[in-house]
This record gives C-alpha cells, sequence and structure tokens, in this order.
C-alpha cells in the first residue's frame, strides 16, 4: 500500500483530519509527440504540487520562453526523482504499452516491461536527436505496429479513450505515445540505482511502498474539468489539473483504491502487461 499501516492520520484543536501524505510532491505532465525530442514545444507542460501549495507551473531553465523539449523533461524528472527523502508521484499523459494483441501479433514476451521497452526501442527510436514520429512510422515502425481498433483494457474503462495506434486525429495519444516509450526507458535505466528505487506502475506492482516515488500513466480528460482553468493554456490546464488531482487525491486518502482499481485476476495480468490509467477503478465498462 502506499500508506505505512504504523502511520497514524492527526487531528487538528477543531478535530479536523489531516492525512498523513504519500508523497511530499506530485507532478503532472501534459505531453506531446510533436516535431523531434530536442524541438522546444509550447504544448509541453509541467506542473509541480509541493505538500498542499497550490500547482505551480515549470519553465525549462534552459529557454528564456520556458518552453521544454521532450530530452530535457526526462532529464528534469531523472535529477528530481533522485532528491533523497522527497517521495514524488509523476503523472504522463500518455500510454505506457500496448495491448495484448501487439504482444500476440509480434511475439512479444507479456508480463516483462523491461524487455516490452527495449524491443519497441529497436524498431521506434524516437528518442535519437532528430527523431519524428511520422518518418520512423514510415520506417523501421512499420514492423512493429498495430491497427487503430486495437484497444487496451484500461481503454475500455473510459468511453473517450482512443487507440494507441490511432493517429491524426484530434485527441490522438498515438504520436505521445510512440515520442514517450523510449523516454520511459531511459528514465527507468537511469533511476534503476537510486535508492530508493522508483516505481513504475503497476509494472513493478500494484502497491507503492512507502517512500518510494512512483510514474503513472493519467489521463488528464478525467479531471480537468474540475479545475477553474483560470488563464492557463489548454495543455497547461491539463498538466496542472494532473498535478492538482494526484496531490488532492493523497492529502484526501484516495489513492490507495485507485491504485487497486476492482478487476478481476485475469483482468489484472493483462493490465500487468498493457498498462493502467490511474483515476479508473473498473466496474464500468464499455
Amino acid at each position: 500500500m502506499v500508506r505505512d499501516d504504523k502511520r497514524e492520520d492527526r487531528k487538528t484543536l477543531e478535530g479536523r483530519v489531516i492525512r498523513e501524505r504519500a508523497f511530499v510532491r506530485t507532478i503532472g505532465i501534459d505531453y506531446s509527440g510533436a516535431a523531434t525530442p530536442t524541438t522546444r514545444l509550447n504544448n509541453l507542460a509541467v506542473y509541480c504540487a509541493d505538500g498542499d501549495a497550490p500547482p505551480q507551473l515549470v519553465h525549462s531553465p534552459a529557454d528564456a520562453l520556458g518552453r521544454w523539449t521532450r530530452r530535457e523533461i526526462a532529464g528534469w524528472l531523472v535529477e528530481h526523482l533522485q532528491e533523497q527523502d522527497i517521495p514524488t508521484l509523476v503523472g504522463i499523459d500518455h500510454s505506457f504499452s500496448f495491448p495484448i494483441r501487439y504482444f500476440r501479433e509480434h511475439n512479444v514476451p507479456m508480463g516483462d516491461w523491461d524487455h516490452f521497452l527495449n524491443d519497441f526501442r529497436r524498431y521506434w527510436p524516437t528518442d535519437g536527436d532528430n527523431a519524428l514520429v511520422s518518418a520512423i512510422r514510415d520506417g523501421t515502425g512499420r514492423n512493429r505496429s498495430g491497427e487503430p481498433d486495437w484497444f487496451r483494457l484500461t481503454d475500455g474503462f473510459s468511453a473517450t479513450a482512443k487507440s494507441v495506434f490511432l493517429f491524426n486525429v484530434i485527441g490522438a495519444v498515438a504520436h505521445s505515445t510512440h515520442a514517450g516509450i523510449p523516454w520511459l526507458r531511459y528514465i527507468r535505466q537511469e533511476l534503476r540505482n537510486a535508492d530508493p528505487r522508483v516505481h513504475f506502475w503497476p509494472f513493478d506492482g500494484w502497491d507503492i511502498p512507502p517512500g518510494q516515488s512512483a510514474i503513472v500513466e493519467v489521463y488528464p480528460s478525467l479531471w480537468s474539468r474540475r479545475f477553474d482553468r483560470a488563464n492557463r493554456t489548454p495543455d497547461q490546464h491539463d498538466a496542472y489539473s494532473v498535478a492538482g488531482w494526484l496531490s488532492n487525491a493523497d492529502r484526501n486518502g484516495w489513492l490507495d483504491q485507485y491504485f487497486n482499481p476492482e478487476l478481476s485476476q485475469e483482468e489484472r495480468d493483462r493490465a500487468e502487461t498493457e498498462g493502467w490509467i490511474l483515476g479508473l477503478l473498473g466496474f464500468i465498462r464499455w
């Protein structure tokens, strides 16, 4: 469980319960698969919430306008997730794996996320400095792809989620997923010897050990309408909503139920290969 069983909630003088947080910091990242990993993009957004403070926009320190590149975000996460005694929960809005049919069609072992990451990177080297998802899709990616009607189990618990193989439509997650997965591999490799290790959910298990940081897949549309948009751009608001919801869920003690959705054992086994969108509890299917 994310919360230590020995830890007790505190009460204020007024009797209001204050829950002990599992995470000191929450980070929301609105991702983009546009252009190259070294291109500065207006639609890459990062928000960070420390404790009970509202999320704050994080600018790239390397750009006068604060714009990020995908390479910079990966490096920034590696740096901050190595900080001692700051358990951090990071939500990134692209898929972390593919539908089970992809694994069967291409003979990729199931239940071994590291093997999947390495195999994907071999055919989709989208972390190269000048790499374009569209160009790789027309080249080596043709040998490791799927059809736009292939869905993961978790997609079926959200009526608006799109296939990771559906490109070039509004709201598509395909470009960002194909651009982002190699950076998950990079982050995982860089943090392999971190103390404590960073937990990639649910591939490293459904329960996150106390004191560990974690990286999870999120779907901002689940939460963005709960927060006033103020003067944020749509991409900024998505990142803000992720950081804000994760922070609120931690403070209010909701995370345990979201980290353990009500799935059958067969569904759970499948999700350990395909990944899962944090915030979907189960129950409702198409």
